[in-house]
Order: structure tokens, then C-alpha cells, then sequence
């Protein structure tokens, strides 16, 4: 079968044996696969991607020597059950399916392995425990779209970002526009994006973000029309201060009166940040540029060293959290929610190749004026875009 292999940084179309499923799998014919950011980190820094995965204790990751295929977020077509697989899904379904495959006693992580095909190949072998049929006949284009879509949803639900609160997004690339897509869907009122690139803020708005801006004009933490947030350390002084002199003045216990506001106000609340750039400083710039007790949610994946002052961040009681994947509940739950209707991401999708046109569209990928997400279908001719 035909299949793109990744060594050494370059990127062939070559020829590969079939894959054979074993018990409990099956074997799946590629009907679309996206390309993920993570695909031209592991191109350009494979060596230090698979070396920081094993200080977080997994070492399956390939080399960049190694002949790779990536590809993790795909649609498929069931072809054959592996030995002793119950025969459901039936041959003909369309389905999705969790980019993880057991391997005697290893878990590969599907294209980014050297041991199993990810789907930048015409057919793959994929879990049946891992697998989800594609309802309500949705296209395969779109299909392809849950794994990104599950690792935004994941992101979104690690934020607990609310409707009332203002949501603020960094960087509008694939990761980023899908997290549009799934705060409009949550009914989140104020949606901020913010890019350098006139193209991707185009797909913001496109995507459902209410306030565009372009960082190298104005600041994305002064477009929401809220004045209920505490933009700095003074500002909550003052506010603690006067809060207790004015406490002081009345015929009760002041410090029951200050846990009945508590418990009706809340904490003082920020906006919630996405950080999804995933390159040095720009972290950084958010502790430095946001009001206090905000939220922000790191979802970029930065390769270089980064720096951050942590003082700067305990002063104003941000919150730091780090987003990665998604369980299985948040992959079928983008699945559906993109199924259903309730979800539009189909902006993301700005060009599909064939395998034979891997390499230019890895290429086209470097211009944000010109795309987002490429898809691949291996069944296409499609070489340029």
C-alpha cells in the first residue's frame, strides 16, 4: 500500500506491506486525515520531542532515523475484523477511532510511532475498543476533525470557562479556532481572538469569536466591554480596603457580613485565556498583560525553554493550567457535537491533497494568510494546493 514516510525530516511516498490487525482490531481503509501542528513539530524536532516524552516516562516515541508515518486524526472505512474480533463494526462502516494501539505489552501512540502506520497511508489498523461509528452521515472531511475538536473540548472543559465570562483566545491557528468553534457552542457571550495574521482572523470571526484583534495594534485584554475586572494590584488594595472600612461602620460583626459577600458575590474573578501558540514569551506576555485572578489555559505546545516570572503570576492569583489530549467521553462528545449540528468547524478546512501532495501542503501550512487544517485523502491525485 501506498503510504508517506517521515526520516530524517523528509517526506517520501513509498510503498509498505499491509497492515495485518491482531485480536481485538481492525483493519480500516483512510478516507481523510488531517495534518496536526504536532506533525511538523515531530518533522523539524523529532529527537527532542520523543527526548521530553521519555522524561514523562514514555519511550515509544520513534527517532528521527526511524521511518515514521504520521497521522492521528483520520476518518475511516471498516475493511476486516482481526482473529477472534467480534464483527461489529460491520465492513462499510465509517468510523473514528482513538489514535492508540496495543502492541504486545507497548501502547503505540498512532503517527508517532515507528512500530504502527498512522493514516497518512491508504489503510491502518485501529482498536475496536477505540473505535466510534460516524453518525447522522456526516462527511468524512469533517469526521477527520474530532481529534483536534477532542483536544479543544478537553481545554475548554479544564478552564470551566462559563457563559458570562469572557473568553479570551491566543492564537488562531487549528487548535485555537476549534476552541471558537466549542466556546460559541458552549454559549460563552464574549469571545476574544487574537492573531497577527489577517487570514486566521478572518476563520476567528468565521468560527464564532465576537472581537478580533491584531496584537501589533491593541492589547486582546482591553476589547471586552467589562469594567468589573481587576486590572491591577492597587485596584484590589484599594478594593480590600474600603471594603473593610465600610464594613467597619456597621452594627455587626464585620467578619460575618464579609462571608455573607463571599457567599453570594463569590472570589473576584478574571477572563479566561487560551494560550495556543506554543512559542517562547508568549506565556509570559499573558501573566504580564492580563487583569487579576485570571484563568488561563495553556493548550500550545512550545519546544525551546520558556521563561516566566512566577512572582508576576502569584501577585496577580492567576491560575495556570496545562491542556494535553482529551479521554475517551471528550472524543466521542466532539464526535457528536460536530455530528449533530451543534458545532461548526468546517472553516478549519482549508485545503485537502492527496498522499502525493503531503510535502507541498506541509509547506502551504508555513503561510497563515493562506491555511489552517489540510486534510489528506489517499484516495486523491491532488498534489499542489
Amino acid at each position: 500500500m501506498k503510504a508517506v514516510v517521515c526520516r530524517n525530516g523528509q517526506l517520501t511516498v513509498t510503498e509498505l506491506p499491509e497492515p495485518q490487525p491482531g485480536p481485538g482490531q481492525l483493519l480500516v481503509k483512510v478516507l481523510r486525515c488531517g495534518i496536526c501542528g504536532s506533525d511538523l513539530h515531530v518533522r523539524k524536532y523529532c529527537d527532542q520531542w520523543g527526548s521530553l516524552m521519555t522524561r514523562s516516562g514514555y519511550t515509544a516515541l520513534t527517532r528521527a532515523d526511524q521511518e515514521v508515518v504520521f497521522g492521528h486524526e483520520f476518518s475511516a472505512e471498516v475493511l476486516d475484523h482481526g482473529p477472534g474480533t467480534k464483527r461489529s463494526p460491520k465492513p462499510g462502516t465509517h468510523v473514528v477511532a482513538l489514535p492508540v494501539l496495543r502492541r504486545g505489552s507497548a501502547i503505540d501512540l498512532l503517527g508517532l510511532s515507528a512500530h504502527s502506520t498512522g493514516a497518512y497511508a491508504e489503510r491502518m489498523v485501529v482498536e475496536v475498543s477505540k473505535t466510534m461509528p460516524v453518525p447522522n452521515g456526516l462527511h468524512p472531511s469533517l469526521a477527520a476533525l474530532t481529534e483536534p475538536l477532542a483536544v479543544g473540548w478537553h481545554a475548554v472543559r479544564q478552564s470551566e470557562v462559563k457563559e458570562r465570562d469572557v473568553a479570551v483566545v491566543i492564537g488562531c491557528g487549528p487548535v485555537g479556532l476549534a476552541i471558537i468553534c466549542l466556546l460559541k457552542a458552549r454559549g460563552v457571550r464574549m469571545i476574544v481572538a487574537s492573531d497577527f495574521s489577517p487570514g486566521r482572523r478572518k476563520l476567528a470571526t468565521a468560527c464564532g469569536a465576537h472581537v478580533v484583534v491584531d496584537p501589533a495594534q491593541a492589547s486582546p485584554y482591553a476589547n471586552w466591554g467589562r469594567d468589573d475586572y481587576i486590572e491591577k494590584l492597587p485596584q484590589l488594595l484599594e478594593l480590600l480596603m474600603s471594603t473593610g472600612e465600610t464594613l467597619r461602620r456597621l452594627p455587626l460583626p464585620w467578619w460575618h457580613v464579609w462571608r455573607l459577600i463571599e457567599a453570594v458575590v463569590g472570589d473576584p474573578k478574571g477572563p479566561v485565556v487560551f494560550e495556543c501558540v506554543g512559542a517562547p514569551g508568549v506565556l509570559a506576555g499573558i501573566i504580564n498583560g492580563v487583569p487579576l485572578f485570571t484563568r488561563i489555559v495553556v493548550v500550545g505546545v512550545c519546544m525551546q525553554p520558556d521563561t516566566i516570572e512566577g512572582a508576576v503570576a502569584i501577585n496577580k492569583g492567576v491560575s495556570l493550567r496545562f491542556s494535553a489530549g482529551y479521554s475517551p467521553l471528550e472524543f466521542r462528545d466532539a464526535l457528536h457535537l460536530i455530528a449533530d449540528g451543534r458545532v461548526n468547524c468546517a472553516p478549519l478546512i482549508t485545503g485537502e491533497v492527496g498522499l502525493d501532495g503531503v510535502d507541498a501542503a506541509f509547506t502551504a501550512l508555513g503561510d497563515p494568510e493562506r491555511h489552517a487544517k489540510i486534510l489528506i485523502d489517499p484516495a486523491s491525485a491532488v498534489r499542489t494546493l
